[in-house]
């Protein structure tokens, strides 16, 4: 466990060498984080104004910065994101910039992978090679190792998402309830978006805690989430003036709620559901093709619903939909994913478990996985030589399996009759993947660690 966490802390570091966009080491929203994080180390408050005057923004963004938001009614200019990224910058942007910001990042991947690797094995079951090879592999490939040295919310929800699951799926002792409670108020915080999910993982600790006939327990985490909710709301109104921080400045004509979408057709966006994953530039399966393992893995779960499957299933569910309908688009100015990586620690479980329990071919795993490690390598070399950055033309890298793969997966950026087709051909099959799995026979039962299995015909 440790020894990943720190293989997985030492490549993705490499990251932070990677330019965000031509001429910017950081871009998009990550200039405002790290605005707002050195704002609160040198001066204690989320106000930017003289940090956007001085151009404090030169050293990792070289060209003139774009405005989020304006100036507040009392002349403040706040960057409209939650501010618990910034608090937790903070004390690297004081003492060593964007840099020591971008390997925070990289050491919560590490401690990512090695909670991942805990949790398969101690609450899931996982054999301790399975864990390692599958989280492992998703630790070092696309989004997550790309999401640990940029300066977005993604990899300290997926962190703090992962360290709900792991305590709600344990004993529920009195350090890991408060712990727990901790990490459900900390995600929306971290962004309003994450509301969904936070909600999704309290409602199966309640679960859990009235199964037991814990009620008491349950009425003080309810109350516990309730005092919480109200101490968002009343403290976003009285520093951002309005319900979330989308408000700060006038950031959208329409209100905050226009984040999501002047006029949003919730119909048209259901084909997000099947592009997320195979789009040929935004997909997940695009950049790392083991992704679509946990199509059979959620399948044979939700079949056997062995221990702790609902809070592994659940959030999955919960972030996909908060990626395909919530957010405003799939395509952006970033890396593939953004939207589902607090998500994706969930997936990575669910496929762990499925690689240990029901044995599938571990050498067609073993590669189907490289594919992503190697090509994670290849897009670094090509960013710290200068030839690639994370978010302005990463789809022309040349990396042969990702342009000979692309080929076959459809373009949700252009729509045409060639998309649509392979789009329902990558519907039947993912829909084919999940049946066989659902069909499968269960596993045989393992037996107990340290024994052998006895002999088939023996008399004992």
């Amino acid at each position: 466990m440790v020894l990943v966490g720190l293989l997985v802390v030492l490549v993705t570091a490499a990251g932070a060498a990677v330019a965000a966009a031509p001429g910017a080491r950081l871009s998009g929203d990550e200039p405002h984080y790290l605005l707002t994080a050195i704002s609160l180390a040198e001066d204690g408050d989320l106000d930017i104004a003289d940090e956007l005057a001085s151009r404090r923004y030169r050293p990792f963004h070289s060209l003139p910065l774009d405005s989020q938001g304006g100036p507040m009614a009392d002349g403040q200019h706040l960057s409209p994101h939650d501010p618990l990224l910034p608090v937790l910058l903070a004390p690297a942007a004081a003492l060593g910039g964007w840099l020591a910001a971008k390997l925070t990042l990289a050491a919560m991947a590490g401690l990512l992978a090695a909670l991942l690797i805990w949790t398969a094995v101690r609450h899931l079951g996982t054999p301790l090679p399975a864990a390692v090879l599958v989280v492992g592999a998703f630790s070092l490939s696309p989004p997550l190792a790309v999401y640990a040295t940029q300066l977005y919310p993604e990899l300290p929800a997926a962190l703090l998402t992962t360290v709900a699951i792991a305590l709600v799926t344990g004993p529920l002792g009195p350090p890991a309830r408060w712990g727990l409670a901790a990490s459900l108020i900390g995600l929306p915080w971290l962004s309003v978006k994450y509301v969904p999910l936070a909600a999704t993982l309290a409602g199966i600790a309640l679960a859990r805690l009235c199964r037991r006939a814990d009620h008491r327990l349950a009425v003080r985490l309810v109350a516990v989430l309730a005092v919480a909710a109200a101490a968002y709301l009343v403290l976003h109104q009285r520093i951002y003036g309005g319900w979330t921080p989308y408000a700060a400045g006038g950031q959208f004509a329409t209100g905050e709620f226009g984040v999501m979408g002047d006029d949003p057709d919730y119909g048209a966006r259901s084909g997000r559901l099947l592009g997320l994953v195979v789009d040929t530039r935004f997909g997940l399966a695009a950049w790392q093709p083991a992704w679509l393992l946990a199509v059979p893995a959620l399948a044979a779960l939700l079949r056997r619903r062995p221990p702790g499957w609902a809070a592994i299933s659940l959030p999955l569910a919960a972030g996909w939909l908060t990626a395909a309908f919530l957010a405003v688009r799939m395509h952006g100015w970033w890396w593939p994913g953004r939207h589902t990586v607090a998500a994706l620690p969930s997936a990575v479980l669910a496929i762990a478990w499925w690689a240990g329990t029901h044995n599938p071919p571990r050498a067609s795993l073993r590669w189907i996985a490289m594919v992503g490690v190697i090509g994670y390598a290849w897009l670094l070399v090509e960013g710290i030589t200068g030839h690639r950055t994370w978010v302005a033309g990463f789809w022309r890298t040349t990396y042969p399996p990702y342009q000979l793969w692309r080929l076959a997966l459809p373009d949700f950026k252009h729509l045409t009759a060639g998309t649509w087709l392979l789009g329902a051909g990558w519907l039947a099959v993912l829909a084919f993947l999940a049946i066989r799995s659902w069909r499968s026979p269960p596993p045989a039962p393992q037996p107990p660690a340290g024994q052998r299995p006895i002999p088939a015909g023996s008399e004992t």
